[in-house]
């Protein structure tokens, strides 16, 4: 084990093994449900318009089960953890979708991303630690 890893708490290394194991989860998520939008699209005459909105709805979907995943047996830091897993969900994602198109453009578009990703990896910690936590005393 390296000295940096030896030199952070238990509790610490254990919570960014959660985040990471969110955010891989939720990029497996979103590759499995593009796929599928991607044999819908070809099946079927989808407008283009429609193209962007259920994109968007696939990247809310995958970082609310990343955070769910990150969050698992935690009733604590609900809000920080889904930043996280928002955000690296996205620099992952960015990564999977410009090496599967070819090309890796920096972009405002990117930073947009981000935002969002942190948005919504925020609003899904939050719902989902207090919902846990109002699980855990009402049961």
């Amino acid at each position: 084990m390296d000295t940096v890893s030896q030199s952070l708490p238990l509790s610490t290394r254990k919570a960014f093994l959660q985040v990471l194991k969110g955010a891989v989860v939720g990029v497996i998520i979103s590759l499995v449900l593009v796929l599928l939008f991607a044999l819908i699209i070809k099946v079927t005459d989808i407008a283009d318009s429609v193209i962007t909105p259920v994109n968007q709805i696939i990247k809310i979907i995958s970082i609310f089960i990343g955070v769910y995943f990150a969050l698992k047996n935690s009733y604590y830091s609900g809000m920080f953890k889904g930043i996280m897993v928002g955000l690296i969900y996205t620099f992952i994602s960015f990564f999977i979708f410009s090496a599967l198109d070819g090309t890796f453009t920096m972009s405002t578009s990117f930073v947009n991303d981000l935002l969002f990703g942190g948005i919504t990896g925020a609003i899904a910690g939050i719902i989902l630690v207090n919902a846990r936590r109002n699980y855990r005393v009402n049961n």
